[in-house]
C-alpha cells in the first residue's frame, strides 16, 4: 500500500490533531459542565450540554484524522526501510 499523502504532512497532521484533541476536549468539559466563563455571560450559549455535544463531534472527526495521519506517516516509515534508493 502506498501512502496517500507526504510524509510531512501526515506528521503535521499528527501533531496538529494531537493538540485539538486535548484543547478541544478541555473545552467539551467546560462547557459539559456549565462552567461560568463559557455559558453565564449574556452572549454566550444557554445549553452548553448542546455546545458540549458539537465540540465532541469535532473531538471525533480530529481521532479520524489522528489515526488516518498516523496511519500514512507509519507507511512512510514501512516504505523507508525497504531500502527505497534516496537521492540526496
Amino acid at each position: 500500500m502506498k501512502p496517500v499523502v507526504g510524509a510531512m504532512q501526515a506528521w503535521s497532521c499528527v501533531v496538529i490533531s494531537v493538540f485539538a484533541i486535548i484543547i478541544l476536549s478541555i473545552l467539551g468539559g467546560l462547557f459539559r459542565s456549565n462552567h461560568h466563563e463559557f455559558v453565564g455571560g449574556t452572549d454566550d450559549p444557554k445549553d452548553g450540554q448542546a455546545v458540549a455535544g458539537t465540540v465532541f463531534a469535532a473531538v471525533i472527526v480530529y481521532a479520524a484524522f489522528l489515526v488516518f495521519c498516523g496511519l500514512q506517516g507509519l507507511l512512510h516509515l514501512r516504505e523507508n526501510r525497504r531500502g527505497a534508493i534516496a537521492l540526496s
